[in-house]
């Protein structure tokens, strides 16, 4: 059985056009994973992409997931309230096009529906231009949470391209 899913590609071009989430208190902190520890992204990915049919890395070795986060050009970030974990995104730096991608990007089923979302995605959109680069982009698809494509949008992202994929 296939199932039609609508993928839209889009980016933001200048920190100027980000229309910021706010910090939803102090008891939630951003940081760098560092060291980096492939078990916390992996950790995400499968607990935040069981809703939305993320199956690429879950065939992934040990030493594919150390590979993958030990890149020079991957950063990623966890979200946490106090000590615990609820959201997370990684950044891909791609020099040669200078461009970052936002490759993952999601929160905890626990922690949303609390606008954290769009605090989490001005970070990641702040992060990726501190890399002084022309444009950050990202791709959602309608497996994704109900409010990602309008988050993104109401970011200040825009769509670029659009795509029906059967899967």
């Amino acid at each position: 059985m296939t199932e039609e899913v609508k993928r839209n590609y889009l980016e933001i071009n200048s920190l100027k056009n980000l229309k910021e989430g706010n910090k939803p208190s102090k008891y939630y902190s951003l940081s760098l994973i560092d060291p980096i520890n492939f078990q916390l992204n992996k950790f995400f990915y499968k607990n935040i992409g069981k809703n939305h049919k993320w199956v690429d890395r879950l065939t992934w070795s040990e030493e594919k997931w150390i590979n993958y986060v030990s890149n020079k050009n991957v950063r990623s970030y966890v979200l946490k309230f106090n000590d615990d974990l609820v959201g997370f995104f990684e950044l891909i730096f791609h020099p040669e096009k200078n461009e970052t991608e936002i490759a993952y990007f999601g929160i905890l089923e626990e922690y949303q529906n609390r606008k954290l979302g769009s605090y989490l995605l001005s970070e990641a959109i702040k992060k990726s231009f501190k890399n002084n680069i022309n444009r950050v982009w990202v791709h959602t698809c309608s497996l994704d949470h109900k409010n990602a494509l309008n988050n993104y949008i109401s970011r200040g992202m825009k769509i670029f391209k659009t795509e029906i994929l059967n899967i």
